[in-house]
């Protein structure tokens, strides 16, 4: 009995185990390309800069900068709610922007073909983070930053680039390819979502700047994808749909 009864536990942990690895395989496939496709930017995009640099003495002035605009009250809550990290949070702000709402259920290929643009492009931050492991500007001053619950899970997370600014440029830019005519509103927004990274604290504005050019050159990689292309034409035709 004792033996039956171990090796049904056996069975049960290995239909768990392969449930998980299945999981697992079914999210890390909600991107067009792979970590080694996208743009390496280690080999492309310089490095940060140095301490005692004229480019260093710049991003201690900016961080000084995102201190004084922590006093607008406005502004100091927009930069709170755009430390917002995953594409669920992200989307409906940028919803606002776009006209129209965006969710799986009432747009579902806008929210297919923007979720997994975003979470390729997110990729291209990985190489540089981990080549570079900048200190973060909190870090490096020892000071708070505007969202406390963040700061011990980002302290070892290297800050060149930005991952948030990185992922808010490149939903922006998914989303003007399906509606054009917001385009200034949605850059605006994504321009914003960058500088909120630089008044909560945790990132330098080379980081930042840096961070724009490599989502831009991403989702041009990603112009060369059929799925990816395939999947922009049912968002658009969608869009058009909605809009009529």
């Amino acid at each position: 009995m004792k033996k039956r009864s171990h090796i049904f536990n056996l069975f049960l942990l290995a239909v768990l185990m392969l449930s998980s690895v299945i999981s697992y395989a079914q999210e890390s496939t909600n991107m067009y390309l792979t970590a080694d496709e996208v743009p390496n930017a280690v080999y492309w995009l310089p490095a940060p800069p140095a301490p005692g640099s004229s480019q260093f003495m710049y991003d201690i002035s900016q961080y000084y900068w995102g201190k004084e605009q922590r006093k607008d009250t406005l502004r100091a809550q927009k930069a709170i709610r755009q430390a917002a990290y995953e594409n669920k949070d992200m989307i409906p702000i940028f919803s606002e922007v776009f006209g129209m709402e965006i969710s799986e259920e009432k747009t579902p290929a806008i929210y297919k073909v923007v979720d997994w643009s975003v979470e390729t492009i997110r990729l291209s931050a990985t190489a540089p983070k981990e080549a570079h492991n900048r200190v973060r500007p909190y870090v490096y001053f020892n000071e708070p930053t505007l969202v406390p619950q963040d700061e011990e899970e980002l302290r070892t997370n290297g800050s060149y680039p930005s991952g948030h600014t990185i992922k808010a440029w490149g939903m922006a830019l998914v989303l003007c390819e399906i509606n054009p005519a917001a385009q200034d509103a949605l850059y605006q927004l994504g321009y914003e979502w960058g500088q909120s990274r630089v008044i909560t604290g945790f990132h330098w504005q080379s980081d930042v700047d840096a961070s724009r050019m490599l989502a831009a050159a991403c989702y041009a990689r990603l112009h060369t994808c059929k799925a990816f292309l395939d999947d922009m034409k049912a968002a658009q035709k969608e869009f058009k749909k909605l809009t009529k």
